[in-house]
């Protein structure tokens, strides 16, 4: 077994390769599957002042912003998804996590009232305009991506039994199960639950380590879409899914609602649990 780890996306990036190679080859796989997930972070980060996601939320109403396919991608399945969930999981909540000192205030023009993606209009594949004042934060779902990249990228070059975790959301291939821990929500010390997970993505998503006080009272770093309230309970929603990105954004909407077995799990072939 050979680990090795970086850090991207606001957390530790972790990549263990089983294939019985050579050190050089293990260097290079690495390297190749950080090389994506770095490409993500560059692209999709709220904090990178020329990424994607920053260029959206500076830009003005109805001008026109041209994105790269990648976070296209990310940001029409997060809309869609939107729209599936009645709304639980939206991307445009970024105003309230700015206003709750969760994100910086980096672009207070745009954030306005409005914290909803509708207010989003796509004018081609990749090209979209603001029709409010909004700020998107893709946080919910880019990280599940990205492990996507990072695995794809491993097998791209030939590696066939690997896990890579960024920070709980993990994506494992190949036949051998890869043990995994889930944090007890109540005492996030312990251990809650624990799965080998093999051949498919996990993602759990719970607000322990973002909670706290605020003048409008205690808020988290996840919030219910439907009328931007924080999500404080000491609960924490996994998901098991086929891709690490939709297992991440589902995390949202089961926790969200309290309902492990929602609707939305059965199109994505997907089960849950929360602890």
């Amino acid at each position: 077994m050979r680990r090795r780890a970086q850090p991207w996306l606001g957390t530790l990036v972790e990549i263990t390769i089983l294939d019985e190679i050579d050190s050089a080859r293990i260097d290079a796989a690495c390297a190749a599957a950080f090389d994506a997930v770095a490409r993500v972070h560059r692209l999709m980060s709220f904090h990178t002042a020329d990424s994607d996601v920053s260029r959206i939320n500076r830009a003005k109403i109805g001008e026109a912003v041209a994105i790269d396919p990648a976070t296209a991608l990310v940001l029409r399945t997060a809309c869609a998804l939107t729209e599936k969930s009645d709304g639980i999981f939206d991307v445009g909540c970024a105003s309230r996590l700015v206003a709750w000192q969760l994100l910086p205030d980096l672009h207070a023009s745009q954030a306005g009232q409005q914290f909803s993606s509708a207010a989003l209009d796509w004018l081609d594949v990749s090209t979209l305009c603001k029709r409010a004042a909004l700020l998107i934060d893709l946080g919910g779902i880019a990280k599940g991506y990205a492990v996507d990249q990072a695995m794809a990228a491993l097998r791209e070059v030939g590696i066939a039994h690997a896990c890579v975790n960024a920070g709980g959301d993990l994506r494992a291939c190949g036949s051998t199960a890869f043990p995994t821990v889930i944090r007890d929500p109540r005492q996030p010390t312990r251990v809650g639950a624990e799965i080998a997970l093999r051949d498919m993505a996990l993602a759990t998503s719970a607000s322990y380590f973002s909670l706290r006080d605020h003048a409008s009272g205690q808020v988290s770093a996840l919030l219910d879409g439907r009328n931007g309230r924080a999500l404080t309970a000491r609960i924490s929603a996994s998901v098991l899914a086929s891709n690490c990105m939709i297992a991440d954004a589902l995390t949202k909407v089961v926790l969200a609602s309290g309902d492990p077995a929602h609707p939305l799990l059965r199109e994505f072939d997907a089960t849950a649990f929360i602890i």
